[in-house]
């Protein structure tokens, strides 16, 4: 599954970062690499973007850009 569909509130582990050249290498700067436990934490009213807490911190990406991201749910 990907980041976009992970439901609000669940743990998932990241299996895969995909997307091409500066943009594979930014989500990986900002520490989404495979191995990582991450969760949805909230929405925007519109649902576009998503914020994540991973690593001990909050961050804020594109729904688009959570597609490129293959996680595994964490039980």
């Amino acid at each position: 599954m990907t980041l976009d569909k992970l439901p609000i509130g669940k743990n998932a582990v990241i299996t895969s970062v995909g997307g091409e050249g500066a943009l594979r290498c930014r989500l990986l700067d900002m520490g989404l690499i495979p191995r990582t436990e991450v969760m949805i934490r909230k929405t925007a009213p519109m649902g576009d973007p998503i914020e994540l807490r991973l690593r001990g911190y909050e961050l804020t990406i594109r729904l688009e850009d959570a597609r490129k991201i293959e996680v595994s749910p964490k039980d």
